[in-house]
């Protein structure tokens, strides 16, 4: 279980296995190794991935995952390759704030960023914001509401609007700073994970239907 709020941005240092089946990613992080155990939950952009290997590096620590078939196809993991970065969050702990939303890492689909629009951020020191307008798979539009919660590439966001299947986030500047959303552009893909209790809302709806 995590909440959306990022605590590090890892970088993809190897990538080994074939398309579509299981493949193995090594991740550099500023974490503490010492405080990562073999089969630890970390949310990698967005997907829980288990930790298979783990070691110290300067700065902080090398882990590996394992991506299997159903997250290859579901998310962006795929198309992962050196250089690649992602936000990372730790598993929760009984007692840690709950600063986002409820989040299980597990991806519903893959969004696509459609337009990114700069607003001036006057005398913040942290810069501009930037609203993006996300197209989100049909099947996943319902799950989407104003001023719900949406959960992407690993990160807890507000939902300004919707129309549709297209909806907008607004991204403060040090969210900008501190995530992989600084480097955003139209096109770029998305893991998307939708709020927890409309999915179920939604499965309570369908079977009361069915009765």
């Amino acid at each position: 279980m995590f909440t959306g709020i990022v605590t590090d941005v890892g970088e993809i240092a190897a990538a080994e296995g074939a398309q579509g089946t299981l493949k193995r990613l090594r991740i550099h992080s500023s974490y503490d190794p010492a405080t990562i155990a073999l089969g630890a939950s970390i949310a990698c952009g967005g997907p829980c991935l288990t930790v298979v290997a783990v070691g110290p590096r300067e700065g902080g620590c090398w882990f590996d995952v394992d991506a299997a078939a159903e997250t290859l196809d579901r998310t962006t993991v795929g198309d992962w390759k050196p250089g690649t970065r992602v936000n990372l969050e730790r598993s929760l702990k009984i007692g840690d704030e709950l600063g986002g939303h409820i989040v299980t890492g597990h991806v519903d689909g893959v969004a696509t960023i459609v337009a990114k629009e700069g607003i001036t951020g006057g005398d913040d020191p942290w810069g501009p914001t930037a609203r993006f307008s996300i197209k989100a798979p049909h099947a996943l539009a319902a799950f989407i509401a104003e001023k719900g919660s949406v959960c992407l590439d690993g990160t807890s966001l507000t939902v300004n609007s919707v129309n549709d299947d297209m909806f907008s986030v607004l991204i403060i500047p040090h969210t900008l700073s501190v995530t992989t959303w600084g480097d955003r552009q139209v096109g770029d893909k998305l893991n998307l994970e939708v709020d927890l209790m409309a999915r179920y809302a939604a499965r309570l709806a369908d079977a009361r239907r069915a009765e």
